[in-house]
């Protein structure tokens, strides 16, 4: 299987994920967007010397992704394709910041290769988190659930049609892909200087196919209007959710645990 097709593979597993009846996805959509930005928030207001104290935290991400039953190689492949972009924005900081700060087995490690290690960190932690919200609920909720919320239906419509143009340019990708691998030698990659003009049709497939979609939609009533057949009332449970969680970032963020625990653990056996 090509990378294209295990990207489109993991997109729409993640659609097929959220129909599934899960502990999570029992929870009210915006309760569980507003524990997740919560979550975001928490992460990014740590300093960028902070590495231990940010551990705690990966507890919501893992016992979220065992509610939604999330598969790990989804979780995987999304933190690989997340990763570029941390390494591009962090991996300059140990060339830049080099001023000592701890030693670990006589290797001394500067400042930023600590901060480096934050961001990997912190990359991380989000977007784990926004994958199992995304598994657990899927988009067509989650825009309506920031419509309910109080968000201008523009926007939420237009973050609903991004995620279905991005399957749709995905496709037709997969196509001119398969098209070239069915009639070239085997073995043979293609070169770069068709790039552009496959990128030129590519964008043109996939807008032909959009206007298409679009035309359907419209035959079929659409007003703009985002709809959706469960009727969600928020529940105790749901308060109960969204209460625990933010209390437990709150004390992530007012206490460093792991320093906590690590003088409980000296003072005992002192």
């Amino acid at each position: 299987m090509s990378r294209l097709a295990a990207a489109l593979q993991d997109l729409r597993a993640l659609d097929s994920l959220a129909l599934r009846e899960t502990a999570l996805a029992r929870r009210d959509p915006r309760a569980k967007l507003a524990v997740t930005l919560c979550f975001i928030v928490t992460v990014l207001s740590f300093g960028r010397y902070q590495v231990a104290a940010l551990l705690p935290l990966a507890l919501f991400p893992a016992v979220l992704s065992a509610q939604a039953q999330v598969p790990g190689r989804v979780l995987r492949r999304t933190l690989w394709l997340a990763s570029p972009f941390a390494l591009m924005v962090g991996l300059a900081n140990p060339w830049f910041d080099r001023t000592p700060m701890l030693a670990l087995g006589g290797i001394e490690l500067g400042a930023g290769w600590v901060s480096f290690g934050s961001i990997l960190l912190r990359v991380t932690l989000t977007v784990s988190a926004t994958v199992v919200l995304l598994g657990s609920t899927g988009m067509h909720a989650l825009c309506v659930g920031l419509s309910r919320l109080g968000v201008p239906r523009v926007f939420t419509a237009q973050l609903l049609f991004l995620q279905r143009y991005v399957h749709v340019l995905a496709e037709e990708a997969l196509r001119i892909s398969t098209a070239h691998r069915l009639r070239a030698a085997p073995g043979r990659r293609l070169p770069l200087s068709l790039y552009a003009s496959l990128m030129g049709q590519l964008l043109l497939r996939a807008f032909d196919r959009a206007a298409r979609v679009h035309q359907a939609m419209l035959a079929r009533g659409f007003d703009g209007e985002l709809r959706i057949v469960e009727d969600w009332r928020w529940q105790r449970a749901d308060t109960l959710f969204v209460g625990l969680w933010c209390g437990y970032f709150a004390l992530a963020r007012a206490v460093d645990l792991p320093l906590a625990l690590g003088r409980l653990i000296t003072n005992v056996w002192a």
